[in-house]
């Protein structure tokens, strides 16, 4: 019962924020385990994530990634941050409340992989080029940027990303994680 009352109250505050969640509920558990298949565990890393929503991508790439990285998650809604910071409480976590466009104002250095829910086909073009640019210039050689999308629209990375591998998850709606690899 507990479990399909958090589940409503979410889909609730998507739903209240579906310009910048893009959802009207939480991503699969599908999602969950694929999103972040192209993180390293190796120690000391650091992982960007797009759109912290209510945490469950979030705990997902805390339990994939090692003891001794970094999860920075972005996430415009405050709400969102604040439910997401009293949910998980992991020294590994860093929650910003700012958009993925400034990526390069909260994080020096290389990122070692960024995972992303933010709902970038529904924002203007400048606003997706620069969040695909700041996130390229970001991101390691060799390192992926993956982004969940209910379309199946990889030109919009390929012009970014030297190679994008679409994984088509079978669902209602379907969901589409698009792997796109730094060259």
């Amino acid at each position: 019962m507990i479990m399909n009352h958090n589940r409503l109250k979410t889909a609730i505050q998507l739903a209240k924020n579906i310009k910048t969640s893009g959802a009207l509920y939480q991503t699969s558990k599908k999602v969950e385990r694929e999103i972040g298949t192209r993180l390293s565990n190796e120690p000391e890393m650091v992982f960007v994530e797009f759109g912290t929503g209510h945490g469950n991508i979030t705990q997902a790439t805390l339990n994939r990634i090692s003891p001794t990285s970094k999860l920075y998650s972005f996430e415009v809604n405050k709400d969102f941050c604040d439910h997401v910071s009293e949910l998980i409480t992991d020294d590994r976590l860093i929650i910003i409340n700012d958009g993925a466009q400034n990526i390069a104002k909260h994080i020096k250095g290389a990122v070692d992989g960024i995972v992303s829910s933010i709902p970038i086909t529904i924002f203007p073009e400048d606003l997706r080029e620069s969040i695909l640019k700041e996130s390229y210039a970001a991101l390691k050689k060799g390192a992926f940027y993956s982004q969940i999308l209910y379309t199946k629209r990889g030109k919009l990375f390929k012009p970014h990303f030297g190679e994008v591998q679409i994984n088509r998850l079978i669902n209602i709606p379907l969901e589409y994680i698009h792997h796109c690899k730094k060259l």
